[in-house]
């Protein structure tokens, strides 16, 4: 389920994320989160120029667990994994480059 922006409130466990295959960038954040709402234009760029990647952008908060797992501590925060690996991060990114650089671990 997802808020009006988009962030999912039912996050999957830490265990399905591990598992997964192929690539995927988890989003961390809020829908009434400032920073988050400016970044969405330019991580919509960042992702349109690379297919086959899955985004999932995920309700952060206190006592949420998954957020909790990776040590998320700014919104938003975008993990990206390879085969349930962490193979980059990008942290309250200001433009699509920021987004297009980690995007670039996956290569």
């Amino acid at each position: 389920m997802a808020g009006a922006g988009g962030y999912r409130v039912d996050a999957p466990t830490r265990e399905t994320v591990d598992a997964t295959r192929g690539p995927l960038v988890l989003e961390f954040g809020t829908d009434w989160c400032g920073h988050c709402q400016g970044a969405q234009a330019p991580i919509a760029r960042a992702l349109a120029t690379h297919t086959g990647i899955e985004h999932i952008k995920i309700e952060d908060g206190p006592g949420r667990p998954l957020g909790r797992s990776f040590r998320i501590k700014l919104w938003p925060t975008l993990v990206i994994l390879r085969d349930g690996v962490e193979v980059a991060r990008v942290v309250r990114p200001q433009d699509s480059g920021d987004v297009e650089q980690a995007l670039r671990a996956l290569d």
